[in-house]
């Protein structure tokens, strides 16, 4: 492929790069991404323990950045995160972001108490980094909105609702904190319609593009294993929203990327 004739670049904001899904395939899954333009991936690390193996494979891949934190379907299930903890996983180079955290109501909601505790310690790291935080929210809108508001007033942070599906009221609690949207494959669902439309409400400098990676792929491959390469067509979705083409689209994503995780953008200058 020659160079007048790459793809424009996006990044994929979350993905699971770990999962047993693409064991002893990542050299073809990170080759497909950047074929389709996707030159930048972040893995999510979901249970403190394996941090060490997804670091790895940060290290090992040069697009690849990750971020660690402990998932809340599974808050009850490991040791609570602690601040300092967090802290010093973030002196990596390559560790650029906090989570992914939040509330899980819909699968979990007897582990709503811890939930919120773990929520709140990573809200903490976030704000002593500086690091975005990466929010994970499911039928807990109500607490996610007053919590994430509460915590601000503390002190501010910057923060990404993952994979975001819930409801036009947290959203907005979301975008008038300043936070972002990152849109999934579940925006490009035919039965999404009232998704897409509060993604087209939102402002398009606070809108990122994921794939949660092994989950959600994106039509044609839905049902399929998720990766990185599919994040290109849940952007095409993303740029018909906003009634742009999709260079302006990509741009803005990726300009829109930068600004919340600045150590990629400064990693990238660097290297």
């Amino acid at each position: 492929m020659s160079e007048t004739t790459l793809p424009p670049q996006i990044t994929d904001s979350h993905c699971h790069l770990d999962f047993p899904d693409f064991e002893g395939q990542l050299d073809d899954v990170i080759a497909r991404a950047a074929q389709a333009g996707v030159t930048r991936m972040v893995t999510i690390c979901t249970r403190l323990r394996n941090e060490p193996h997804v670091r790895a494979i940060a290290e090992a891949n040069a697009p690849v950045f990750y971020a660690a934190g402990t998932h809340p379907m599974s808050a009850a299930d490991e040791p609570m995160a602690t601040v300092e903890e967090l802290i010093a996983l973030s002196q990596h180079p390559k560790f650029v972001g906090i989570g992914e955290t939040g509330l899980d109501y819909h699968y979990t909601a007897e582990s709503a108490g811890i939930q919120k505790q773990s929520l709140r310690v990573h809200i903490q790291a976030a704000q002593s980094t500086g690091l975005p935080l990466i929010i994970h929210a499911r039928a807990a809108d109500s607490d996610m909105a007053s919590i994430l508001a509460s915590e601000y007033k503390n002190a501010p942070y910057s923060c990404v609702m993952h994979c975001f599906s819930s409801s036009a009221q947290l959203a907005l609690a979301a975008l008038d904190l300043g936070f972002y949207l990152s849109m999934s494959g579940i925006s490009t669902f035919p039965k999404s319609q009232e998704l897409r439309d509060i993604f087209a409400a939102a402002p398009v400098d606070r809108i990122l593009v994921e794939t949660d990676a092994p989950y959600l792929a994106p039509p044609p491959y839905r049902g399929k294993r998720n990766e990185p390469a599919y994040t290109a067509l849940t952007a095409r979705v993303g740029a018909e929203l906003f009634s742009l083409d999709y260079e302006k689209f990509a741009a803005q994503t990726q300009a829109n990327f930068d600004r919340l995780f600045t150590k990629v953008a400064a990693y990238k200058a660097v290297a």
